[in-house]
C-alpha cells in the first residue's frame, strides 16, 4: 500500500532536459511534438495547460499558446528575461507578470530562449491571466 501513496504524490508531468534548438526548423519541430504530447496527455476538460519553461540561471516562463497569440507568465525569478521579451515582442514590459505576444513570434520566442532554458515540462491547471500575490 506504501507504493500506492507513494504513484498518488508523484506529479503528473516531470521536468524534461532541454537540448538548445538551432535553427527555425528546429522550433517548428519542437512545436509540433508538443503540441502532441498536450493532445495525449491533457484531457479536453482541463484548463490552464501549456508549458513550463525552467530557466538555467533561475526563475520560470509558463507559455501558453492560444488562437493568434502566445501567453507568457513569467515569474519573478526570471525577470532577467525581460529584454530579450522585449526585444522578441516589440513590446514595453507590461504591469504584471503576463506577456502576451503575437502568435507569429513564437519561433521567434523559443530560438532566444533556447540557450537559457534548463527543463520543460507539461503543465495543467495554471491560472494564466490571473493576478498573483506575492
Amino acid at each position: 500500500m506504501l507504493n500506492d501513496d507513494n504513484d498518488a504524490a508523484k506529479p503528473r508531468f516531470r521536468p524534461v532536459p532541454w537540448t538548445a534548438l538551432e535553427t527555425p526548423q528546429d522550433v517548428e519541430l519542437w512545436i509540433a511534438e508538443h503540441d502532441l504530447a498536450l493532445k495525449e496527455h491533457v484531457g479536453k476538460q482541463e484548463t490552464g495547460y501549456g508549458v513550463c519553461f525552467s530557466l538555467a540561471e533561475g526563475g520560470e516562463i509558463y507559455m501558453q499558446t492560444t488562437e493568434g497569440a502566445v501567453v507568457l507568465d513569467v515569474t519573478p525569478e526570471a525577470d532577467w528575461v525581460e529584454p530579450l521579451l522585449c526585444a522578441v515582442s516589440g513590446q514595453e514590459p507590461p504591469k504584471g507578470s503576463l506577456w502576451v505576444l503575437p502568435e507569429d513570434k513564437l519561433v521567434q520566442l523559443i530560438l532566444g530562449l533556447s540557450t537559457l532554458v534548463a527543463t520543460t515540462t507539461l503543465v495543467v491547471g495554471h491560472n494564466f491571466g490571473r493576478r498573483r500575490s506575492y
